[in-house]
């Protein structure tokens, strides 16, 4: 199941949809295109059926990045650093390669942006801009069978 009303979800001829929900890869999709709240809601279902298990804590992590994009989007920096920060720790658990998901490359993207963020913890505001976050799988599947990060 895809999110149909954001038009989000794998689109290229090679993807392995045997292999891989595409709940997950919509999140990707719609993540890199900067529809956060879409990532959340086309990985939510996905989270949902596999809550008590293993995988829980590592979709929830994806979603809690996903949620601080959204705040990010609107200017909520207090809130977007605060699901940063839970994102991680759902992730942090993981192995480095997870899902086909580079997780010690998230984690290194959720720090920069962590830093970046810092200076709301004593009521400031970070100087500069951040670029957009990309997250994407590797090993053939979709958007591209690379990890691309944008930093600081």
């Amino acid at each position: 199941m895809q999110n149909e009303s954001a038009g989000c979800g794998p689109t290229q001829a090679d993807c392995d949809p045997d292999n891989v929900d595409p709940r997950y890869l919509a999140f990707f999709d719609c993540f890199n295109r900067q529809l956060f709240y879409e990532a959340h809601d086309a990985l939510e279902p996905l989270w949902l059926e596999v809550r008590h298990s293993t995988d829980g804590n590592f979709f929830k992590g994806l979603i809690q990045l996903a949620g601080a994009f959204v705040h990010w989007q609107n200017d909520r920096l207090g809130p977007a650093r605060a699901l940063l920060g839970t994102g991680r720790a759902y992730l942090a658990g993981y192995p480095k390669s997870h899902h086909r998901l580079d997780v010690a490359v998230v984690l290194r993207l959720v720090d920069e942006w962590l830093r970046w963020l810092d200076p709301i913890a004593i009521g400031g505001r970070p100087s500069g801009k951040m670029a957009p976050p990309q997250l994407l799988v590797h090993d053939g599947l979709c958007p591209a069978p690379e990890l691309l990060i944008n930093g600081p």
